[in-house]
Parts: C-alpha cells; structure tokens; sequence
C-alpha cells in the first residue's frame, strides 16, 4: 500500500516562501505569465478608472488590481482586477471579492475560462467579467443560485453591476485601446 500521495500538493505557508509569480489552485503550482503586455495594462487601467470613478459616491467599496486572493488553504490567486466591498487589510485578500475582472491571454485563456471560472463560482463570487482585447469582446457572467449564468457578450453597451452597497454602471466601450 503506497501511503504518499501520487501529486505533491501546497498551501499557502509554502507559497508565502516561493520565489518569482506563482498562483496556487487546490495544492497545484501554477506559474505566472510574464508581466502583462501593453494592450492588457490599458485595458485594466481603463476598467480601473471607470470602476474608481464610480465608486466615488460608494465609500465601502474599492477596486484593487493585482492583489493575491487567498481562497482556502491550498488556493491563492492574482485576478488582474477585483472590486471588494469591505475593509480590506494586510498583504492580500482574504474574502471573496464581489466582481473579478481577468484580461485573456492565449497563454492564460484555459486557467480563466475554465479553472478560475469554476473556483471563483464555488467562492460566491457575484460577477466574473473575462476580457478579450483582440475581440474587443468582454464576457459577463452573473451569480445566480450558485450558478454563473452568462449575461451576454459586451462590446460597446453599458451594464449596471449591482453590488451589496452600491451600483455601478459600466460602459464597456470607455475600455478598448485607440489603434
């Protein structure tokens, strides 16, 4: 009878000694891509802005970007941008956020698509936007029952996020890089 387990699993404590970018899902290392290209860093920073901007007549809720999101014990991620409403504090987050927003890339399309997808739904995570630059094209998905029901395909509509203390309106034609 073999008493090790067949795949080495990790928690948090040893993430917190790795070197380099690293993002931790059930036990698994998963390594990060290289720093996000310059159409990825617009987009997120025009989410960022109208997000802030909106959320100026709502003082409980912030966004972050580029903030570890610890989940459980063995799962850790780095959503490229979260909006929290709650008092955050110390080195990471450790609530679920109430919307995450990721910018796909081909080399991270399957870990947003299909892994976070199904973690940030099991955390209760109200909205899940994935963001596509070369399709101009954002993807919203809604919690509903426990379920991530898709809300459409956005491009240059405006959507109202209603959070637990706060709405925000969104016009998803404000983020697409000028060419």
């Amino acid at each position: 009878m073999n008493v090790f387990p067949l795949i080495e699993a990790y928690t948090v404590k040893d993430y917190e000694h790795w070197e380099g970018d690293w993002e931790l899902i059930q036990g698994q290392p998963l390594a990060m891509t290289p720093s996000p290209g310059i159409t990825h860093q617009r987009i997120i920073a025009a989410v960022f802005r109208q997000i802030d901007t909106a959320m100026q007549g709502c003082p409980d809720c912030e966004a972050l970007f580029e903030i570890d999101l610890e989940l459980a014990e063995d799962t850790i991620v780095r959503p490229d941008l979260v909006v929290i409403c709650y008092p955050a504090h110390g080195q990471r987050l450790t609530r679920a956020p109430e919307i995450v927003f990721e910018v796909i890339s081909p080399r991270t399309a399957r870990r947003d698509e299909v892994i976070k997808h199904e973690l940030y739904q099991q955390e209760g995570i109200a909205y899940y936007v994935l963001i596509y630059p070369e399709a101009q094209k954002a993807k919203v998905y809604r919690l509903e029952q426990g379920k991530y029901q898709k809300k459409g395909d956005f491009q240059n509509e405006t959507l109202s996020f209603e959070l637990s203390k706060c709405r925000i309106d969104f016009a998803f034609s404000q983020i697409w890089p000028v060419n």
